[in-house]
């Protein structure tokens, strides 16, 4: 019998409990986990859909995507975080 691969639909609320805050974007919030390349790529694509956080919080977060995008070795094209928010809105501050 064939066997099917499941897509992983991301981390459990159990995983994401047991992980450092420092391996978040916004450790406060513990949100946008930063363990591996495809959780890193995630957090720059749903950068601009973080709601809550300040400015400070999100230049924080940003050098936090960036140091382990390139301890994953993913590429950044962005040249900061105020690019990726869409029509230049500021959220959260």
């Amino acid at each position: 019998m064939p066997t099917t691969k499941r897509r992983s639909t991301g981390l459990s609320a159990r995983q994401k409990d047991r992980m450092a805050s420092g391996t978040f974007a916004f450790p406060k919030d513990r949100k946008e986990p930063l363990n591996d390349a495809r959780h890193v790529r995630n957090a720059i694509a749903r950068f601009d859909q973080v709601e809550g956080v300040s400015e400070s919080e999100r230049d924080a977060a940003w050098r936090r995507i960036r140091a382990a995008a390139r301890k994953y070795g993913v590429e950044v094209k962005a040249k900061g975080w105020r690019s990726l928010v869409k029509g230049g809105a500021r959220r959260g501050s």
